[in-house]
């Protein structure tokens, strides 16, 4: 006997969701405990996040960016992750995301861009977790580019970031 076509499709959407759900909650192999990043690289295209210590690589991370992510942030508003050189500037604990480290955007480039186009820079671009109360999504808030600017991961993974990364840390985001 044949599986009907409304019962095969079926079967076949619970295990695409189990295994998305299987993949979301996939452990990884945590950040070594004492772990100190003397610099963070974002790289855009690649949406990876890597932690280094030196030349060592600690740790790297798929992230989400901003909702428009090509191009350097340009104003205010237009959903874009900068892109250039920057440090840890503070850690907000009460954030509407898991944990955030501020990045000090704008820097001194982008405050004159942003001057010569007559546009506010914006700022409050930070490294986070998930949104608070959507900690579940798990690595699935990769599947799109989602944020205003910023760069998120898990926050699982915000929680090994939060410790590792001391304020001044440098922060080179490329496109």
């Amino acid at each position: 006997m044949k599986p009907r076509p409304a019962l095969a499709g079926g079967l076949a959407l619970l295990v695409l969701a189990l295994g998305a759900s299987t993949w979301a909650r996939e452990v990884e192999t945590p950040l070594a405990k004492g772990a100190v990043a003397d610099r963070v690289l974002v790289e855009k295209a690649e949406r990876r996040l890597t932690l280094f210590n030196g030349e060592a690589v600690l740790k790297t991370y798929r992230v989400a960016l901003g909702r428009e992510p090509v191009g350097p942030k340009q104003r205010e508003g237009d959903g874009r992750t900068p892109e250039g050189s920057y440090v840890i500037a503070g850690r907000k604990a009460d954030s509407a995301f898991h944990r955030a480290l501020r990045i000090s955007y704008p820097n001194q480039g982008d405050l004159a861009r942003a001057r010569a186009a007559g546009q506010p820079p914006g700022g409050d671009i930070m490294i986070h977790g998930l949104k608070n109360g959507l900690g579940w999504l798990g690595r699935l808030h990769t599947t799109s580019d989602w944020t205003e600017g910023c760069v998120a991961v898990t926050n699982e993974e915000i929680e090994e970031i939060w410790e590792a990364v001391p304020d001044g840390t440098a922060v080179e985001i490329r496109p």
